[in-house]
């Protein structure tokens, strides 16, 4: 009841407007297979309607066509480029939006936006590629790196002296400190080059793309081989490393082999189906690879290929060793009895 009186509390033109809104959103809804006609009508009539909305009847229409399996595709464009608060449900649960208006928001909108929609339940190999382009498109060093530099005086400048007591300016000068000393632990984190893999095993761009396109058929056998060369270790240490169902050991080992993010959630989420439940409006998968630090997973898998090196190395190289070693002469042979001719004294 006081949700109607505040209602009430408003612009009359306001509510007219959000009212005309929804009986347009909801006649739509009620086609159930629109025209060309319906569908251009109804984009002329939705757009002026949304943008002279209140908010809360903005998120509401937004949610009702999410529900929707047929949309111009003027509005979905329209929708899925407003700001990520109302776009959300509309990029992650809509069926009506095609690949191509999905690749242009991700491009023209930002991470928030890409990563609604990397969070749909299903995506085509086109989006995922495009996703993947703009993934290692990103700068890695950031304008945040900067703040390290910032004098605290800049970051923050606190009120006079005077005008407060001795203990509070020296309580919030204390809090002022532990924040910017936060900000500059954040900036180094985020500042950090982790595309500079000098000296570091990497995957070259055939191996990369063999494991996603083995991991999309889920041929978990191939996937082990291919792995296991990408690590110049024994399949045996591949396929331990993918027994670990939670996906812990393969996400580790894909970060230290330097394989770019959307192509390891991709690929995690493929061959461990639970990794691909959303979670906080990201997957599973995403957050498993989140929590990783690139400098630990490569000293991790650096001591297992060591490990596995003590174990197989020998057995596999004498094989090898064998086979190159070089032939001994052929030892002379006394013939036989019958061949030899007994020469008599005359």
């Amino acid at each position: 009841m006081r949700d109607r009186f505040r209602d009430l509390e408003r612009p009359l033109a306001i509510r007219k407007k959000d009212v005309v809104l929804m009986a347009t959103v909801s006649s739509f809804e009620g086609l159930a297979h629109p025209t060309r006609s319906e569908l251009r009508q109804f984009a002329e009539l939705f757009m002026p309607l949304f943008q002279a909305s209140s908010e809360e009847a903005r998120r509401q229409a937004v949610a009702a066509l999410s529900q929707c399996k047929t949309i111009p595709p003027a509005v979905a464009l329209f929708i899925g480029s407003q700001p990520i608060a109302i776009a959300a449900p509309f990029l992650t649960a809509s069926r009506a939006i095609d690949d191509d208006t999905l690749i242009i928001i991700a491009r023209s909108q930002g991470t928030a936006h890409a990563r609604a929609i990397v969070s749909r339940d299903s995506l085509s190999p086109k989006v995922i590629d495009a996703l993947v382009a703009l993934r290692q498109a990103e700068p890695r060093q950031t304008a945040p790196a900067a703040v390290a530099d910032i004098p605290a005086e800049t970051l923050a400048l606190p009120p006079s002296a005077a005008a407060m007591d001795a203990t509070d300016f020296s309580e919030r000068l204390a809090k002022e400190e532990a924040m910017r000393e936060r900000i500059k632990g954040l900036a180094r984190h985020l500042g950090r080059n982790d595309a500079n893999r000098l000296g570091l095993r990497t995957l070259s761009k055939i191996q990369e793309a063999l494991l996603v396109r083995f991991a999309r058929e889920r041929q978990a056998g191939s996937f082990a081989t291919a792995l296991a060369d990408a690590l110049s270790a024994s399949r045996w240490l591949a396929e331990r490393i993918m027994l670990d169902i939670s996906g812990q050991q393969l996400a580790t080992t894909l970060t230290s082999l330097g394989m770019g993010f959307l192509d390891a959630v991709f690929v995690l989420e493929r061959l461990y189906p639970h990794l691909a439940e959303p979670q906080h409006n990201v997957t599973r998968a995403w957050m498993v690879l989140d929590a990783l630090d690139p400098e630990e997973c490569h000293h991790r898998v650096e001591a297992w290929r060591r490990a596995d090196s003590y174990t197989y190395g020998p057995q596999d190289q004498a094989p090898a060793e064998q086979a190159a070693a070089p032939v001994p002469p052929a030892v002379r042979q006394v013939p036989p009895a019958r061949h030899i001719r007994i020469v008599g004294r005359r």
